[in-house]
């Protein structure tokens, strides 16, 4: 089984400009070339236990962690076929997917109406699917990033 700290030096030494933050009660890959912004844009998330209005991947199972990550929509309808509805507070997504199952790409059980993807306990053998979804997540984060970053340049002049 891959480690949760491979991924995340993975992304701190192969992403130029992204920065590791803890937030939420989980470990983020943010975004932030030169820290510009308060705390940049998501790359990916990884989430060692379930939250309040979270719980459908059973995170609290022993040596249980899920990789989350922002992909754009398009991506995310050619794996899944569509985007799901907003589920209400403390839902999860209504997806016909067994969000315990480890070692599979799935919809992100709360935020894939957001396009994000998760995967539970990544085996080192899932690299060659996991790591063109980090690079994609990273693109799309470089792409909300200059918007960002463009709407603060214009005000400031």
């Amino acid at each position: 089984m891959r480690k949760a700290d491979d991924i995340l030096d993975y992304c701190i030494k192969n992403l130029k400009g992204t920065v590791l933050i803890e937030t939420w009660g989980e470990k983020a890959v943010f975004y932030n070339p030169g820290n510009i912004l308060k705390k940049g844009v998501y790359v990916l998330t990884i989430k060692e236990k379930d939250g309040e209005n979270d719980k459908a991947s059973g995170l609290d199972r022993k040596d249980i962690f899920r990789v989350n990550l922002g992909l754009r929509k398009e991506a995310f309808i050619k794996l899944f076929g569509e985007i799901p509805a907003r589920p209400a507070a403390g839902a999860v997504v209504d997806m016909n997917y067994d969000f315990k199952k480890t070692d599979e790409i799935l919809p992100h059980p709360v935020y894939a109406w957001m396009g994000w993807i998760s995967i539970l306990n990544p085996a080192k053998n899932t690299d060659n699917t996991l790591i063109p979804f980090i690079n994609e997540a990273y693109s799309f984060a470089k792409e909300k990033f200059e918007k960002r970053h463009s709407k603060i340049q214009k005000k400031l002049k």
